[in-house]
Formats: C-alpha cells, sequence, structure tokens
C-alpha cells in the first residue's frame, strides 16, 4: 500500500509538479542527477467528469484539498535522513508555508491508501512559528495537524 500525505484547505491549493529541475525546457525528461529528478505531484480534488470535488480524507474539514505523495516522505519514526528525503520535506515545507499564508489555516495528514475513511486518527494543533524545521511537519501514520499562523 502507499502513503499518502493529504491537505486540506479553505482556499484553493496549486496542483502540480514542484522540485524536479531538467537539464532544459527542450529535454524536461532529462536531469544532471537523481536529486534533480526529485518532485511532489499535488493532485487536487476536482473530478473533472462530473465537475464536483471531492473529499479525499471524510475527516479533513476542508472543501479545498490535494493529495501528494512520494516513496521519500517519510512517516515519523521511519526517517531516514538523506538527500532524498529532505529535499521531499523542504518541498513540503515550502508549499504549505506558501498555502497557509494565502488561507491562514490548513489541515493535513497522513495514511495507507484506501485507509482514509477509518477512524481512530489522532490530532495536533501547530501554529508555523512552531515549525523549525520541515522534519517538524512530518506525522505518524493517521494523524491530523492542524497549523496556523
Amino acid at each position: 500500500m502507499t502513503q499518502y500525505y493529504y491537505i486540506s484547505s479553505p482556499h484553493k491549493l496549486p496542483k502540480g509538479n514542484f522540485g524536479s529541475q531538467p537539464v532544459s525546457e527542450k529535454q524536461p525528461n532529462f536531469f544532471s542527477n537523481e536529486l534533480d529528478a526529485i518532485e511532489l505531484i499535488f493532485e487536487d480534488n476536482y473530478d473533472s467528469k462530473t465537475k464536483k470535488r471531492f473529499k479525499y480524507v471524510p475527516i479533513l474539514p476542508f472543501k479545498y484539498q490535494v493529495a501528494v505523495y512520494n516513496n521519500f516522505l517519510p512517516i515519523k519514526n521511519h526517517e531516514i535522513g538523506n538527500s532524498f528525503e529532505e529535499k521531499c520535506l523542504h518541498l513540503l515545507y515550502e508549499y504549505l508555508h506558501t498555502a497557509l499564508h494565502g488561507s491562514g489555516i490548513l489541515e493535513f495528514c497522513t495514511c495507507l491508501n484506501g485507509t482514509e475513511e477509518r477512524g481512530d486518527w489522532t490530532k495536533k494543533t501547530l501554529h508555523w512559528s512552531d515549525i523549525k524545521s520541515p522534519y517538524d511537519l512530518v506525522l505518524k501514520d493517521r494523524e491530523l495537524c492542524e497549523i496556523l499562523i
């Protein structure tokens, strides 16, 4: 099963690929090294066929949600500390920072794909000023975090 991070906001969230650094725009699939190829892909919760929003995770309260996945996004107590993980966490940190300053509040969580509707979530609240490092954003499986400005 795949571990996803989900982000929820009262304001629209950016979607798309963030972080990869191709050799050139003409060669978007060529990279100088493996680290340059690492990216996070944020997928929104809008179904273009039904023209409706859906909830990735029922416990997340806000209308706008994105899902993000990368093998190097860790869960608490399973951190590796390598450059790939650090890049992914830095990208997540920058994304949350930008989104939070646009809305004033965010909620995000992580769980295995397919377990989103199960109960037994733990919840915590952080103020952005309490986050000193991208590693402060690492959650336990089935943990929900409210972040406030």
